[in-house]
């Protein structure tokens, strides 16, 4: 093999091509695979490098005669911003008749895009039809990208943004005036207002409580990947109809859960399937408009693998 054999896709070519709309779909047809059983991956494995400094593999394949590989990637501090953490790294992509790797993908940004895609992927399926505030928790990166893909599922009419730093909650909004955006400095009362939750911020302590969330409201926990750091409390976990991306990754990794059942509140049968089944049908999502329903959102090998499938694909026709 030499370096023709491969495709290098850096960081401005998957913002080129990898749209959100697009990836969405990508998501959908990815999450139905693997509730039905037709991808395969493992679960995430980590190697601590020390504070702050994490080596992960996601392996998997999204079917039997279709691209497989894995993620590499690291999750160390960033200097620039003390708190938070970048994932950096590739995506390897091997097709599926040789098995030949023919794609290296940059691994950050596809994880930005695919991420807040299986968000709104997710809030399509159980947020009310009606649902029009949404209330974004968190000013990194990922608010931004939640910022372009969650409008593609509802027509918010409110778009809330709170942030530890309000001067920093008050510049993204103003970068999202186009969707008539606002800082908020009340999270209780701005988590009471809203129809759809999204949190992603580095918190190791819950920011979000489930006393301060209405029936209805449907919540998309983001930010914490592993066990440890948690974005709300036990009771947010206990009041809500719980769907995970995938049920052995949140037993194994959804740290919320998995803190709320060390302290007996809840069994593994509270996890009440996975967003794949809610999509092809076999298990009920919302079941009634006063449900507070809740999204485990782990990241998997197969929304990064279909989405960097997509993105070499569009290069190649």
């Amino acid at each position: 093999m030499d370096r023709n054999d491969l495709t290098v896709i850096d960081a401005a070519e998957v913002r080129r091509r990898l749209d959100y709309p697009s990836c969405i779909e990508a998501m959908r047809g990815a999450m139905r695979a693997l509730s039905a059983g037709t991808t395969r991956q493992l679960l995430r494995t980590m190697i601590s490098l020390g504070e702050a400094r994490t080596f992960a593999q996601m392996p998997g394949a999204l079917g039997p005669r279709e691209m497989f590989g894995a993620k590499l990637v690291s999750v160390f501090g960033d200097p620039a911003a003390p708190g938070r953490r970048r994932h950096r790294g590739v995506i390897v992509l091997f097709e599926p008749e040789e098995g030949k790797p023919v794609a290296i993908v940059d691994a950050e940004e596809i994880t930005h895009i695919r991420t807040a895609a299986a968000t709104a992927m997710a809030t399509d399926a159980l947020a009310r039809g009606d649902a029009s505030t949404l209330l974004i928790v968190g000013t990194g990166g990922q608010a931004r990208t939640h910022l372009e893909a969650m409008p593609q599922v509802r027509p918010f009419r409110r778009v809330l943004i709170w942030g530890r730093d309000p001067a920093k909650a008050a510049a993204l909004a103003a970068d999202y005036s186009c969707i008539e955006a606002q800082a908020v400095e009340d999270l209780p009362g701005a988590a009471a207002e809203a129809d759809v939750i999204c949190t992603l911020t580095a918190a190791s302590q819950p920011v979000l409580r489930g006393e301060w969330v209405r029936p209805g409201t449907h919540v998309n926990l983001v930010g914490s990947s592993g066990p440890g750091p948690v974005e709300c409390d036990h009771e947010m976990v206990v009041r809500a109809r719980y769907i995970a991306d995938s049920r052995a990754s949140a037993l194994d990794a959804a740290a919320e859960f998995l803190d709320a059942r060390a302290a007996g509140l809840v069994d593994d049968s509270h996890i009440v399937g996975e967003i794949g089944e809610v999509l092809l049908g076999t298990v009920a999502g919302r079941t009634s408009a006063d449900d507070i329903t809740l999204y485990k959102s782990l990241g998997h090998a197969v929304q990064d693998l279909a989405a960097a499938a997509y993105v070499y694909r569009s290069l190649n026709t």
